[in-house]
């Protein structure tokens, strides 16, 4: 069963308003030893945002602005990039890795927790349970039930084309974890014989 960003995520997190002084920022990031605030929305339907250590230093500190006349709003990200609280662990690391991002607050209809890069790598399963591992193993199976299934209903009946398709949408699966081409397909390799 895979891990999903529910079961990783840091449900203790920290929300400024928008209209809060930068100073206020830097004081809650303190108080709280954190790096990120989520930014509350104005209304229900308004869109959350997020303020890092990062926004602040390079676009407060680096030009010697006043952090007590700069607001949050100036410098936060809105709308951020958010996670569904169901997306599994390997998904919200493509995420980030497609986005460069490093942290996302976790929402459904409300705000539930935050996950971040150091969330994945200290309470995911992700180093003794690779995908990618469980998915070979996986894709090795469906081969052998591929061919048995073939050898007995026929190679060209419906079920040995289902079997075949298994095979052929897991190990898409595992080419794009490897972001790699998928230059034969399983079935292309046994038709080979």
């Amino acid at each position: 069963m895979m891990m999903k960003a529910q079961d990783i995520m840091s449900t203790e997190v920290v929300t400024i308003r928008g209209s809060a002084t930068v100073a206020e920022a830097v004081t809650l990031m303190k108080q709280h030893n954190i790096r990120t605030l989520i930014v509350e929305r104005r209304h229900e339907t308004d869109a959350y945002g997020i303020v890092t250590e990062t926004d602040i230093v390079y676009k407060v500190a680096a030009f010697g602005k006043d952090p007590k006349k700069s607001r949050v709003y100036e410098i936060m990200t809105k709308p951020c990039i958010v996670v569904n609280p169901d997306l599994g662990v390997e998904y919200v690391a493509r995420l980030f890795a497609n986005t460069g991002i490093r942290r996302a607050p976790v929402i459904r209809g409300e705000l539930l927790g935050i996950i971040s890069v150091t969330d994945i790598l200290q309470k995911s399963d992700f180093a003794e349970r690779p995908k990618s591992v469980l998915l070979e193993q996986s894709i090795q199976q469906a081969i052998e039930e591929a061919r048995s299934i073939c050898a007995s209903k026929g190679a060209n009946s419906a079920e040995c084309a289902a079997a075949w398709d298994a095979v052929e949408e897991m190990q898409a699966e595992a080419a794009h974890q490897r972001a790699e081409r998928l230059y034969k397909t399983a079935f292309e390799d046994h038709s080979r014989h």
